[in-house]
């Protein structure tokens, strides 16, 4: 479960991780309201479970609750890749020196915890890992020594982080190990003026494994945004992540999904989503699947990558067309089907003659070809 960042922000200070005073609102007025109760300068920050809220104008400095107020305004009922805002958070400002990034996160290839940090916070850290990987450390953190001082010592002398941030460094592991988190990131964690450091954002991602040890963690389940692709998908049962790019991807299982994406960026383009249809290939669960992708402006191209099994390809291939009954389909769709039935799933798609639709026989040649689909003015 994804928390949203006051969500994460609550999660923080209980467990000692120092954070500006904030509030949470959903209408212009309690934004008004609570930057009064703040006082001097806030930050209005929209509420969205994504990346990119600065950069798409969801958040805002404003120097008094009039100001405060008119950002809420702006920022509520905005579209952040595809996340309609309906909450924002209202924080004190504060006198910042310097910027940093740090995170604990689950290592699933090495069977362990890894922490990162790096010197250059309030970046992306994709970016700086992608131009200047040497500017992000990555220390291993063995679960059962944990996040002692000494660890956490190393961590900020291999990340640049100042001696001031080892308490919080430890506090942040509490709060990964106490709560059974994934992930726990905070960018930036800042040094201010008069010496402090605060954790100015955070993302937290709770392991919903170990909900039955956290009951308490069922009240951070808030509905996503309404009108989000994620609460259209999940409404309809789907399990689907919206991503950055211009490629939808469907497939049929959590692995077989993964690699997909990973093909289509190696073909030298963006997946735009994450749908794992799992065992079901209605017509139902396809129309429901390629509906939500087609929604997404960002789109250009669909890839239904599956792999028969239980589902056999002409179950898939039966629902594809029935699908297609049913929507529009505005964009070009490349499917590859392997494994039970696929000869025979191709021949129905095949008979089914649609303009928009193109088979493949290998997942590399097929991410190729959705790949190549050029990007619309």
């Amino acid at each position: 479960m994804d928390l949203f960042e006051y969500q994460a922000r609550e999660l923080f200070r209980r467990h000692g991780v120092p954070v500006p005073d904030a509030a949470v609102a959903s209408d212009p007025a309690g934004v008004r309201a609570a930057a009064r109760v703040l006082g001097g300068g806030t930050v209005v920050k929209a509420q969205v479970k994504t990346g990119g809220r600065g950069k798409a104008g969801g958040v805002r400095l404003a120097p008094d609750a009039a100001a405060a107020e008119a950002a809420a305004r702006d920022i509520l009922g905005m579209d952040i890749k595809g996340h309609r805002v309906d909450r924002v958070m209202v924080a004190r400002t504060a006198d910042v020196t310097a910027e940093f990034y740090v995170a604990f996160l689950l290592d699933r290839a090495a069977g362990t915890f890894l922490a990162m940090a790096s010197a250059e916070g309030g970046m992306d850290v994709e970016e700086v890992a992608a131009a200047r990987p040497e500017a992000l450390a990555r220390i291993p953190v063995d679960p059962a020594e944990g996040v002692t001082e000494a660890v956490a010592r190393r961590i900020a002398t291999a990340g640049g982080l100042p001696a001031a941030a080892v308490p919080v460094l430890v506090a942040l592991w509490e709060v990964c190990t106490a709560e059974d988190a994934l992930l726990v990131e905070v960018n930036p964690l800042v040094t201010t003026a008069d010496g402090a450091v605060l954790a100015l954002d955070g993302k937290v991602t709770l392991d919903d494994s170990a909900g039955f040890r956290h009951p308490e963690h069922a009240a951070y389940d808030v509905p996503d945004e309404a009108g989000s692709l994620e609460a259209t998908a999940r409404a309809k049962g789907l399990n689907y992540v919206k991503l950055d790019g211009r490629v939808g991807i469907v497939g049929n299982g959590a692995g077989l999904v993964m690699s997909t994406l990973d093909v289509v960026a190696r073909n030298g383009a963006a997946p735009a989503n994450f749908l794992d249809i799992g065992g079901g290939a209605s017509a139902d669960v396809m129309a429901d699947g390629l509906s939500v992708i087609l929604a997404d402006p960002d789109v250009e191209s669909v890839f239904v990558n599956v792999f028969g099994g239980i589902t056999a390809c002409d179950a898939v291939a039966d629902g594809i067309v029935r699908a297609l009954e049913r929507i529009e389909l505005t964009r070009p769709l490349v499917v590859r089907l392997d494994g039970n039935s696929a000869e025979r799933g191709r021949q129905i798609l095949a008979a089914a003659r649609h303009p928009q639709v193109t088979q493949l026989d290998t997942m590399d040649g097929a991410a190729a070809r959705a790949a190549a689909v050029p990007a619309r003015s």
